[in-house]
């Protein structure tokens, strides 16, 4: 399976990253634990090894790679998901979750070394300029991309809205070399798409949760409710399959989207009076149509977040394979023009109190799809539970990934084929159930 990025759109979150909104403090604060003599014994440990790397290492180390080096080491130490982020790679996050961006508008690949656009992105200076799927981009700004790696390609393409950049491209059926000058403009990341199924069914894919994902819904929402007025339309597909996750309060709102009250998900740290609940308010959007959600190993964080809340609630029926299972938030703490750390501050719970840390979400069917042959065996996703240093749960059993191919063709999916029946066929029943039957946890 080929590695895609969209160009211009930043970090990657990773595997299912939920982000709360960006923290302005640094690290003090009143509840901190005074340091014991035995820490500061062992910083003082650090201080000694570091003099010893930099006055004897045999080349002349980069100091400042050295600390960095450090600081990773010991937030990795941790868990997967927490992190030390430099100020470029801040920068990323922050465009990722925005959402937005000064760039070309064309997704590319690296195929053999070599950046090969997968396609241009409607009404973008890319699509104006006539770029096509399968050119091969040979040089950015007169330099050579043959030996760079696909993020410094993207790099060199990303830049201030209305500055130019100049491609050289080869095409099959061109002779010669295509030169074009394009001017970058703002791209904005649609990661919600949405389309009718089966002239009666309203189908919407959320790729990630970035600042755009609700109001993306919402439109979505409202363009198939007004396609396929009153009885027509006979529900709603949510595809959250290989969606990573993102930020908490989009999935949030996204789950608030189709219920009219209830607990949507609590976040508990360390700490007692840390604990926080978000509920819904009075609204469903769908007016109560049916909801089937499509998850598999693939949908992490955010995602699981979302897939919980409707099930918990017998809102939505859950149909695909077991998510990801990643059930822990990060808080991205800036450290001032430092970049910031990426911190795992609490777990998350869905309405009936379940974690679903390193055990995911199971579906209320599950649904395999086929998968070719060459891809057998390498269609599963590790899971939570197969990362190094997760985070434990005590008294539960812990489950693996599963698998996480989607089919290319529609006509294929199994899944989505058996959403768009069970939405043919369903009167009453879980999918069709908008009110909440799920108590508070204590």
């Amino acid at each position: 399976m080929r590695k895609v990025s969209l160009v211009l759109f930043g970090a990657v979150l990773g595997a299912g990253t939920a982000t709360v909104a960006t923290q302005t403090h640094l690290l003090s604060s009143t509840s901190a634990v005074a340091a014991s003599a035995e820490t500061y014994r062992q910083l003082s440990l650090f201080g000694d090894v570091f003099e010893k790397i930099r006055t004897d290492y045999v080349e002349k180390p980069d100091e400042g790679k050295l600390i960095e080096s450090a600081v990773n080491g010991m937030l990795t130490s941790l868990d997967p998901h927490s992190s030390y982020m430099d100020a470029k790679s801040f920068r990323d996050m922050q465009v990722q979750t925005k959402g937005e961006f000064g760039g070309l508008g064309i997704e590319v690949t690296m195929e053999d070394g070599l950046i090969k656009v997968v396609t241009p992105i409607d009404d973008t200076p890319a699509a104006r300029a006539g770029l096509l799927a399968n050119d091969i981009i040979t040089m950015i700004d007169n330099d050579q991309v043959q030996g760079l790696t696909l993020n410094q390609a993207v790099d060199k393409m990303r830049g201030p809205v209305n500055s130019p950049v100049k491609l050289k491209i080869t095409r099959k059926e061109a002779k010669d070399p295509i030169e074009v000058t394009l001017n970058r403009d703002l791209i904005r990341i649609k990661p919600v798409r949405s389309r009718t199924e089966g002239g009666d069914i309203g189908y919407i894919r959320l790729t990630q949760f970035n600042e755009q994902t609700f109001d993306g819904l919402k439109a979505a929402v409202e363009k198939i409710s007004n396609d396929l007025p009153g009885d027509k339309l006979k529900g709603f597909i949510i595809d959250l399959r290989n969606n990573p996750g993102g930020l908490l309060d989009q999935a949030v709102m996204v789950s608030d989207a189709f219920l009219d009250r209830g607990e949507i998900v609590s976040t508990r740290g360390r700490n007692p009076d840390e604990t926080q609940r978000f509920s819904a308010k009075s609204g469903d959007l769908t007016k109560g149509k049916p909801v089937v959600v499509l998850v598999n190993g693939g949908s992490a964080s955010a995602s699981e977040i979302v897939a919980g809340a409707l099930q918990d609630h017998k809102r939505a029926t859950v149909l695909g394979t077991r998510s990801f299972g990643k059930g822990s938030v990060q808080s991205i703490i800036p450290l001032g023009g430092n970049g910031a750390l990426r911190l795992t501050t609490a777990r998350y719970y869905t309405p009936s109190g379940r974690s679903i840390q390193a055990k995911g979400i199971e579906p209320d069917q599950e649904v395999l799809q086929d998968v070719p042959e060459e891809l057998k065996g390498k269609d599963e996703t590790k899971g939570e539970a197969g990362l190094k240093g997760h985070l434990k749960q005590k008294d539960t059993e812990e489950r693996g990934g599963s698998s996480a191919y989607v089919p290319p063709d529609p006509a294929k999916d199994k899944q989505l084929i058996a959403a768009v029946d069970f939405l043919h066929g369903v009167q009453k029943g879980a999918a069709n159930t908008a009110k909440s039957a799920v108590p508070n946890p204590n």
